[in-house]
């Protein structure tokens, strides 16, 4: 924890003495009123967070049970191994939120108070609850093994048709975050020096990255054909440029480029572990289909989805490059964990955002997931407080007014802060995981990198 960073306590601390007043002009001195005025009751609010969030995941109140309620249904859809998810007790979750937790309750106010609207931005005395100096930029430690990422998976997609390399050319253009690739080339590095101090990332753990990348842009191109998008990364989508069927074929390259990549590796178990990650994305558009009455169902139904469609990518992922760097089955599944944990707490933010952020941030529509008849985590949430969103969810939002009304439940509830907190519970989990490798730049770098998954606004 951070210097100044209080234990989290299930009651409410004493307010601190007042500090002296700086001797101000009468004009800074007003302006340095409102601002202790703001910041008192920022933390005030913070700490009545803290109080009500172990209240609600451990009384037995269904009121304000329902993430602990929620999750331990979920659990057991998710499963467990290589096809895994996990299952959340009451003890897990007291582990999380108990003194243990990296990201302490002072972190996760400043998360509540950045999705609650306010419109005094503070600065947080235990801003380094995580972000310590020891732990490493992500972004920067992964450059060396992403340069000229782009050009190398052109390099897979060469091809004679003019119209087919220009569509492919515009989607993999160099400006999207490589988030996966960043995360799957750390955990090879993460990985090769637990096994035997090598710090280099071998060619084919470097293809893996290539291969993650195209499979999740292949997805890409199918999902804006699936849901008739308009924009993605802030421009039209290629459906909307070329149409659908063009779009299509399109995605259908990529992801047999990919899978020849994938064959020039040479690895059958890596073959299969990366073949499951197409398997999951299909049986994942499908769950998306459907819903279930059930609320507790539902939820599961929800969990299971992010997982197929977000996670299994970056877990399996995770996995191939440690097989191919350690031969140990336990530092696979560790790779694995981190991924899935990781994967389901970056679509978890991903449906906040939907909320909280507007369509230029997003570079895509806010609100789409309503559009398309999806009920996501908020929304999930929210309707344990505002049970008239069950008939909606039901119907898909699909009549006039249910987007807009359920946009308000949404904000009148605890959806985005439940939601938030959940996925900040598989960041730990995340955190845990990985911290049982070697210490390294790289491992401290995945560390880093689920701090960065929580507070991203785009």
């Amino acid at each position: 924890m951070g210097p100044g960073c209080p234990s989290p306590s299930p009651r409410i601390p004493a307010a601190a003495p007042p500090l002296p007043w700086p001797d101000l002009p009468a004009g800074e001195r007003a302006a340095e009123q409102r601002f202790r005025v703001a910041a008192g009751a920022a933390a005030s609010l913070g700490h009545a967070m803290a109080f009500w969030w172990r209240r609600c995941c451990f009384s037995r109140a269904p009121a304000f049970g329902s993430l602990r309620s929620l999750m331990e249904a979920a659990g057991p859809r998710l499963g467990s191994g290589s096809r895994a998810g996990w299952a959340v007790g009451g003890a897990e979750m007291h582990y999380f939120l108990g003194r243990s937790s990296v990201l302490s309750f002072p972190k996760i106010r400043s998360i509540f108070l950045r999705f609650h609207y306010t419109t005094t931005s503070l600065p947080c005395s235990c801003s380094k609850t995580v972000t310590d100096e020891k732990f490493k930029d992500p972004f920067k430690l992964g450059r060396k093994d992403l340069k000229n990422l782009y050009e190398d998976i052109k390099k897979e997609l060469l091809v004679s048709t003019a119209e087919l390399r220009e569509m492919c050319d515009y989607y993999f253009d160099g400006k999207g975050k490589a988030f996966r690739p960043m995360i799957v080339v750390l955990m090879a590095r993460a990985c090769n020096i637990h096994h035997n101090n090598s710090g280099e990332v071998q060619a084919s753990q470097r293809s893996v990255a290539i291969i993650a990348e195209m499979i999740h842009t292949a997805s890409l191109v199918h999902d804006d054909v699936i849901d008739d998008a308009n924009s993605r990364r802030g421009k039209m989508t290629a459906n909307q440029i070329w149409g659908e069927r063009k779009a299509v074929l399109a995605g259908d390259f990529i992801l047999s480029a990919a899978s020849v990549a994938l064959a020039r590796i040479g690895n059958t178990t890596i073959i299969s572990v990366l073949s499951q990650v197409i398997e999951d994305l299909v049986r994942g558009e499908f769950l998306q289909l459907g819903s279930k009455e059930n609320e507790n169902e539902r939820f599961a139904h929800y969990l299971e989805k992010t997982f197929k469609k977000t996670a299994s990518l970056i877990a399996n992922s995770c996995k191939a490059v440690s097989i191919l760097g350690c031969p140990d089955p336990k530092v696979h599944e560790i790779a694995y964990q981190y991924g899935k944990n990781v994967g389901i707490a970056f679509q978890l933010i991903d449906d906040v955002l939907d909320f909280t952020s507007c369509a230029d941030q997003l570079g895509k529509p806010a609100a789409a997931d309503l559009k398309l008849g999806l009920a996501t985590g908020p929304v999930l949430f929210a309707c344990q407080q505002f049970p008239e969103m069950n008939a909606m969810i039901m119907r898909r939002f699909s009549l006039p007014g249910d987007i807009e009304r359920a946009q308000q439940y949404v904000l009148q509830s605890d959806g985005v802060q439940q939601t938030t907190y959940l996925a900040q519970r598989y960041c730990h989990e995340a955190m845990k995981e990985i911290s049982k490798l070697r210490p390294s730049p790289e491992r401290d770098a995945l560390i880093q990198l689920t701090e960065t998954v929580l507070t991203r606004d785009k």
